[in-house]
């Protein structure tokens, strides 16, 4: 298998439900516009508050993803 290299990203993820949710979310939306995702590390869990209550969990996430140098980006698709 050859050496690989891979970038991390921070992202934030929020839930009205859990932390859990919000670093599912964090990392879901993320598969969404980036490919092959490897781990995600959880950095720091917090809440928002307002008025005394909490009103939203936050997760801040690591994430790392199989870094693709340029000119292995496929443009055929290109117009």
């Amino acid at each position: 298998m050859p050496d690989q290299v891979y970038k991390v990203i921070e992202l934030v993820g929020t839930s009205k439900v859990s932390w859990e949710d919000a670093a599912k979310n964090a990392v879901e939306t993320a598969g969404k516009s980036l490919s092959d995702l490897r781990i995600a590390e959880i950095k720091q869990l917090d809440m928002q508050i307002e008025d005394g209550k909490v009103i939203a969990f936050r997760a801040r996430v690591n994430v790392s993803f199989k870094y693709e140098p340029k000119e292995a980006w496929d443009y055929s698709s290109d117009s």
